[in-house]
């Protein structure tokens, strides 16, 4: 069981009416971006004449880049200031949709791709999220904070759709209209850039009320705490390393059935065509954001761990359910049925992290979770990829995958269940 010491105080500063709207504004910028760019990203880069194993290896070194970045911004936010943080994730934009676009040079976009900020498959990179969550969490009611990051969450998953489409659709007219696919192509790294300045421009009209509340001490040493060892953390610490475990076992597990892979299956096993697996996949991730937003709602009855676990138990039987289907329609129902309640614990999750944490603990809690999950998810395509290339074991991974789950779901619960969140002590459902 968590020591009660690591249990957050009850602490809500008051916030200037522009911050949470201006942060749902900043989230949407930065995921249209990110989709935006994804599209077109490896085209572009084959078409200025990179080999496919620089391109690995210029994608492998902004992944990489990306979690360093995270981790140094994230656990010094709530001790330098957040939005600093954020204003110098936002130039990171900026410098790397710059150099893309206006060098050929490898060793040039080497340096990019590891100091900028990139996200590859449109996802969320950087230190963004997490030092957006503590603001959030610091500028909201603890009974309001599940119900707005499910929000958030959704604006995030249509915005990252909405840059996707938008993305393929200026190449495909640019390319039309005679410039050439490098020129439609740059176009768009271009603009990926331009929201970079539209994103810095946004996080200068913060207002101090999403800072971390006061600051911490010197160590014995006389050196301030955001340069020691502590990763931001103090009194939290213990519970954010156990969740940060659990969180990469969970990443682990759904790495062996990212989309990519899954459609990968699906296109093998049934011979679903391209159109079609597009069709799955945007109705799926509709169905999972949409999903997100009922997760306050449950979680105001039953509480955020159990919204966590007893919604992601399902659906992870609907994953193993999945490649039992003997047709392509009833496999098809079965993983648009689990999207239909697999985000749930998404919004939970992460308004329980800052919960359960220190105020000025929110930022590196938020950024040692979400790392923890980056690195387990990385892991995993290295195993899956043999497997689903070997016909005989292509369905193992959605074992794997769903065991897995069940049993972070299940340690989750037997660690947690106990750990209520401030707005939860003594209420009924929980």
């Amino acid at each position: 069981m968590v020591p009660r010491l690591c249990y957050a105080r009850y602490v809500h500063a008051p916030s200037a009416p522009r911050d949470v709207p201006l942060l749902f504004a900043t989230r949407a910028v930065r995921l249209f971006g990110f989709g935006l760019l994804s599209v077109v990203l490896v085209l572009y880069l084959s078409a200025v004449g990179l080999s496919e194993a620089r391109i690995g290896l210029l994608l492998t070194l902004t992944l990489l880049g990306d979690t360093a970045v995270s981790l140094l911004f994230t656990t010094r936010a709530d001790r330098v200031g957040r939005r600093r943080m954020l204003l110098g994730g936002a130039a990171l934009v900026v410098l790397a949709g710059a150099v893309f676009a206006v060098t050929q040079s490898f060793a040039l976009l080497l340096v990019a791709a590891t100091l900028g900020v990139i996200s590859p498959a449109g996802n969320e990179v950087g230190p963004f999220l997490a030092i957006e969550q503590a603001a959030l969490a610091q500028t909201l009611p603890a009974e309001r904070r599940t119900r707005v990051f499910a929000r958030y969450s959704l604006v995030g998953s249509f915005a990252t759709a909405a840059g996707a489409l938008t993305g393929g659709a200026l190449a495909s007219g640019l390319e039309h209209a005679g410039w050439g696919a490098i020129g439609s192509y740059r176009a768009v790294v271009v603009a990926y850039a331009a929201l970079g300045l539209v994103l810095l421009g946004l996080f200068t009209r913060l207002s101090p009320a999403v800072e971390a509340p006061g600051s911490r001490e010197p160590d014995r040493r006389g050196r301030p705490a955001f340069l020691g060892p502590d990763l931001g953390l103090h009194r939290s610490r213990p519970v954010v390393l156990k969740l940060a475990g659990l969180f990469t076992v969970d990443a682990f597990a759904g790495g062996f059935v990212v989309q990519s892979f899954v459609a990968y299956w699906f296109h093998h096993k049934f011979g679903a065509s391209p159109a079609l697996l597009g069709a799955i996949f945007f109705g799926a991730n509709v169905l999972a954001g949409i999903s997100a937003l009922s997760a306050a709602w449950v979680a105001s009855r039953i509480g955020l761990v159990r919204t966590m676990v007893f919604t992601h138990l399902p659906s992870n039987v609907l994953l193993l359910a999945v490649p039992l289907m003997p047709t392509l329609p009833l496999a098809m129902a079965a993983l648009l049925l689990r999207f239909s309640i697999s985000q749930m614990d998404v919004p939970t999750r992460q308004s329980y992290t800052m919960a359960v944490v220190d105020p000025d603990e929110r930022s590196a809690a938020a950024g040692v979770t979400g790392i923890a999950r980056t690195v387990g998810a990385a892991l995993a395509p290295v195993a899956a990829g043999p497997l689903y290339a070997t016909a005989a074991l292509a369905s193992v991974p959605f074992f794997v995958a769903g065991a897995l789950k069940i049993a972070y779901d299940l340690a989750l619960f037997a660690a947690f269940r106990a750990v209520e969140p401030p707005e939860e002590r003594g209420s009924p459902g929980a």
